[in-house]
């Protein structure tokens, strides 16, 4: 479980197999306090650390998660927001996050705003029941609240220092992001879908 926090930037150093893939990823995390067999949210997406090196680590993913997440999108130099998973008596800064990705969408607007910037998101028509303003969404494993709702996007408003301290500074409109909705509207949505068979004999 992670709080959509980003503690780190990483940056694809290798990238190894096709269908399975292999990847180095190089950071600033303790190396020497994270556990060989540990979870790590990798822009949204939790990976276990199966190998460690001089300031780099190594993960595997199969053919699926690539297929559901933007990982069949990364090569050697980019970069990946890194958090560890959360401990028993840490702050929870966000809200909780699973590295569960529900959807991809694109970003679809960039443009600064003071000195902030605004951004949108395609909204897939799945996950609209679960997307509210000034609810919480994890966009690339960051933490961040929505600002309005439409009919086929959302929309956030990105703080200087969210945006430089994590990769938005790095993407562009076209691009795309993991999408996780936050868990509490999952549950709410699932509720308001009233009765079904689910479950019956």
């Amino acid at each position: 479980m992670f709080t959509g926090i980003v503690t780190h930037l990483g940056r694809i150093r290798r990238v190894e197999g096709a269908s399975d893939r292999r990847l180095w990823i190089a950071s600033a995390l303790a190396y020497d306090e994270l556990a060989l067999g540990a979870s790590v949210a990798h822009s949204g997406v939790c990976l276990t650390v199966v190998e460690k090196a001089e300031g780099a680590h190594l993960v595997e993913a199969s053919a699926e998660t690539m297929a559901c997440t933007t990982l069949g999108d990364w090569c050697p130099g980019t970069a990946i927001n890194l958090e560890t998973s959360l401990k028993l008596g840490d702050e929870l800064g966000g809200h909780f996050v699973f590295g569960h990705v529900d959807a991809v969408a694109e970003l679809v607007e960039m443009e600064p705003v003071g000195d902030s910037w605004r951004l949108a998101v395609a909204l897939p028509g799945e996950l609209a029941p679960m997307v509210a303003a000034k609810g919480s969404i994890a966009v690339d494993g960051i933490s961040l609240t929505v600002n309005a709702v439409h009919a086929d996007r959302f929309e956030l408003m990105i703080v200087p220092y969210t945006w430089e301290h994590t990769t938005l500074a790095e993407r562009g409109v076209g691009d795309r992001v993991n999408l996780e909705v936050d868990t509490l509207a999952r549950y709410v949505a699932r509720q308001l879908e009233g009765p079904n068979d689910h479950g019956r004999r």
